[in-house]
This record gives C-alpha cells, sequence and structure tokens, in this order.
C-alpha cells in the first residue's frame, strides 16, 4: 500500500470512528432522556383541553421576525414553518398538580419526516441552519410567562452565547431557555393544587402564549434584573452577566423574593461604543 493509500486509508478510518462516536454519543443521549420520562415518582403524562381555563395566570407574545444585518429571511420564514408544528404538539396542554410538562417529550424529534425545516440555529456563537430551528422562540417564551406563574422551572439551560444587541428589548439578558434535541430540555413541574392549561397561538406576525386557571391569580409576580455587569476578560473577549430575580407580590403587599437565574454569556458584539466603553464597563443598570 503507498503512502497516499495508507494516508487515505487512516483517514477514512477516523472519520468513520467520529462518526460512530457521535451517533452513539446521541444514541445514548435519547436514551438517558427518554428513562427519565419513564422514571417512577415523574408523571409527565400530561392531558389536553379543547378551551382555556377561566382566568388568564399570565400571557405574553412575541414577534416572529427581526430586521437584523446578515439574518437570513428565509430561515426567519422556515423558523415559522417550525414553530407552527410545535405549537400544535403543546398547544392546549394541561398541567395538573403533581404533573411534569416537559417540552421534547410532548413536541418530539424535530425531522423532515414530520415536516420541520432549516431554520436559524445557535451552535458555539454562530448562527447557522439546523433542521427543526427557530424553536427556541417557543421555549423562551413559554420559560418567561412560567416564571410569572407559581409553576416551577425544574429544568432549563440558557444560552453560552450573547449574540444579538440590546435594539428593541423588551426582557431582560438571560431571561430565555435554550433547547436541543434531545438533551436540552425545558421542563415545568406543578407543584400548586390548581391545573393550567397552556395555549399557544401563531398570528401574522406574533407568537403568542398564555397560562389559564380555573381560578384567579392570588399573587402577582415580577421579574427583576439585577447585577447587571460586562467584564473584560481578554483582547476581544466581553462576558455579560446579570441574576434574574422573581418577586411575589401577596394581596397584602407582602412581597417573596427568590432567584430563578444566574447567568453568564460570551457577547459576539461590540458591547459599547468607544467613547463611553470605559465608564460603562461594571455598570449594574438594567438592559
Amino acid at each position: 500500500m503507498g503512502s497516499s493509500s495508507a494516508r487515505a486509508w487512516v483517514q477514512t478510518r477516523e472519520a468513520c470512528r467520529a462518526a460512530a462516536s457521535v451517533t452513539v454519543g446521541a444514541a445514548l443521549r435519547r436514551v438517558r432522556r427518554e428513562l427519565q420520562w419513564r422514571e417512577a415518582g415523574l408523571d409527565f403524562a400530561v392531558q389536553r383541553l379543547p378551551e382555556p381555563f377561566e382566568h388568564v395566570a399570565s400571557e405574553h407574545a412575541t414577534p416572529l421576525f427581526r430586521r437584523l444585518a446578515g439574518l437570513d429571511e428565509r430561515l426567519q420564514r422556515n423558523k415559522v414553518v417550525n414553530l407552527r408544528i410545535a405549537v400544535c404538539c403543546l398547544d392546549g396542554v394541561v398541567l395538573a398538580p403533581g404533573q411534569r410538562l416537559s417540552f421534547w417529550r410532548e413536541v418530539g424529534k424535530p425531522t423532515r419526516r414530520r415536516g420541520f425545516v432549516e431554520g436559524l440555529v445557535l451552535r458555539q456563537g454562530t448562527l447557522s441552519a439546523g433542521i427543526g430551528g427557530g424553536l427556541c422562540q417557543l421555549s423562551n417564551l413559554l420559560y418567561w410567562m412560567t416564571l410569572h406563574t407559581p409553576l416551577t422551572v425544574v429544568e432549563r439551560w440558557r444560552h453560552s452565547y450573547d449574540v444579538f444587541p440590546d435594539a428593541g428589548r423588551t426582557q431582560p439578558f438571560g431571561s430565555g431557555a435554550t433547547v436541543a434535541w434531545p438533551v436540552l430540555d425545558l421542563q415545568i413541574e406543578n407543584r400548586t393544587e390548581v391545573p393550567y392549561r397552556l395555549s399557544l397561538a401563531l398570528t401574522g406576525t406574533h407568537l403568542a402564549g398564555a397560562w389559564t386557571a380555573p381560578e384567579p391569580m392570588r399573587v402577582r409576580y415580577r421579574i427583576e434584573e439585577r447585577e447587571h455587569r460586562i467584564t473584560h476578560e481578554g483582547p476581544g473577549v466581553y462576558v455579560r452577566r446579570n441574576e434574574l430575580w422573581r418577586e411575589a407580590v401577596h394581596p397584602d403587599g407582602r412581597v417573596e423574593e427568590e432567584l430563578v437565574a444566574v447567568n453568564d454569556a460570551r457577547m459576539m458584539y461590540a458591547p459599547f461604543l468607544p467613547e463611553v466603553r470605559q465608564e460603562a464597563l461594571g455598570s449594574s443598570s438594567a438592559a
């Protein structure tokens, strides 16, 4: 065997080993997740109701399209296709007392066969295309709404990179929840004595959602960003950090505080204009 043939054989062998390792790893992650869904003591068997309950516990809507330089409009349109499929899987879900909702258990694996298409995905701080891309908008919405209810988020993953600047931002940095089949899931548990129904819909411009309940909310929730700062970690490397606190406001005016998230992410855009950078670094003001 010649040297060039030997090198080609070695490269092919290593490529096959790498592919096999990825395949085995993906299969193992799926098995672990499916074992969790079947774990004794965890009730993931949520039901559905055709109509929402009488009282709105929390509601929110986010725009489907963002005008940002370099963002492929085709991938944004495809995102809507993916969201429509996922919305059909989750709309009407009722989370009864003691039950847990798993985003991926209800939505399932995003594949071409099921109608999912290439949408925008974030991998290691880089925007690219991937089947099922864009579903994080739905998990973000679900997470934000849930923080404004008595429901408990028991699994949530955050982005390691902050890709988009704050233009038009209406929520604090780090207030979303990323998902990736099947290892990065969003799971919500009902530790109250009241059932909650999830409503989801796509309009021509927005993704809208709501949690409804048969009883009115006696406690109101608000989210406060604290300890917001940007640190310089090296040449051209800036990391953004903050804490999210949930304040439960009772009818008598009493306020209970709970730390719900600690975030840090590497910024993939210039954090400040040069003339104000030094003054702004270390600022504790909210985004």
